[in-house]
């Protein structure tokens, strides 16, 4: 029979926190305690919710102390690519420091850290990346996420990373991700300009909720790539998502990413081998369609 265990989710508030939470309470009898900046829950669940600023080290160590948690699940991030350009100290501490507060808590009680990386680690010079694959990021925000991982891997404490990409869906009151920002400005007829030379495999965010619910359940250590299945460029999501949600795909303009002239670098394509998610996972994620499907289901349209 499967052990019980006691966790902590941090960013509990954003997209991937509401959804892990969701997937956690239909799927398992695991015990959660979900914290985010904010003075309440923004989904009202069965489970428990307070406020913790993650970057508090003493706050940290207190409440990991006090909740004594098996597990620590890190789904908060500062995920603003070009605001980590500028916001340099305020996105390490977010994203770094928070992870070695973690590491110093979980000392105390050998608490396992589960953490949520990114493809942003990987330059995008040749694709097709697995977990042994050299990191070379070419954003501020790249190297932050693998300066956390880092952290984890020299730390000796028990621990697993998700690395991931370009994760879409929807939750209450959640930052406009891609899909989200594209239904709101085509469903209003705006015209939209979409790059067309940065591939990957975006990723619908209840897949990745449940290879975190996996990881948990299988007791699994390491790193694992989880995205969606299917390989193309932002520029094609886009008219998928037009085509499926029945909007106008004139009102979709392709340019080039230099066109943007955004603060950071992104890798041109980042796309992952999954294998080992689905072989020690189980992980079958869903294929761009599917997936948009899912969600225009999910938000009633």
């Amino acid at each position: 029979m499967e052990q019980l265990k006691r966790i902590l989710l941090t960013g509990a508030n954003g997209l991937l926190g509401q959804k892990t939470a969701e997937i956690f309470a239909k799927e398992s009898d695991h015990e959660l305690f979900l914290t985010d900046l904010a003075e309440r829950a923004e989904e009202p669940r069965k489970f428990k919710y307070f406020p913790l600023d993650i970057t508090n080290k003493e706050a940290v160590k207190e409440k990991v102390k006090e909740l004594n948690p098996d597990i620590i699940i890190n789904a908060a991030a500062y995920t603003n690519v070009d605001g980590c350009e500028t916001e340099r100290e305020l996105s390490w501490r977010v994203n770094v420091d928070a992870v070695k507060n973690f590491i110093i808590a979980s000392r105390y009680n050998s608490t396992k850290v589960i953490h949520v990386s990114t493809d942003y680690i990987f330059d995008g010079k040749t694709g097709n990346y697995d977990e042994q694959s050299r990191p070379s990021p070419k954003s501020f925000y790249g190297k932050e996420k693998l300066a956390s991982e880092n952290a984890l891997i020299s730390s000796g404490i028990e621990h697993a990373i998700i690395r991931t990409m370009i994760i879409y869906g929807n939750g209450k009151n959640v930052k406009r991700n891609f899909a989200l920002w594209l239904i709101d400005m085509l469903g209003k007829n705006h015209t939209v300009t979409i790059v067309d030379d940065q591939y990957g495999q975006p990723t619908m965010v209840d897949d990745l909720g449940l290879a975190l619910l996996r990881i948990v359940e299988r007791n699994k250590k390491g790193i694992y790539h989880v995205s969606g299945s299917e390989y193309l460029n932002r520029y094609e999501f886009a008219i998928r998502l037009a085509e499926i949600f029945d909007f106008d795909k004139e009102l979709i303009i392709p340019i080039k990413t230099t066109d943007l002239q955004q603060a950071a670098d992104r890798p041109m394509n980042s796309s992952f081998i999954t294998l080992k998610a689905e072989t020690e996972l189980g992980l079958k994620a869903l294929n761009v369609t599917d997936g948009l499907y899912m969600l225009k289901h999910q938000l009633g349209m």
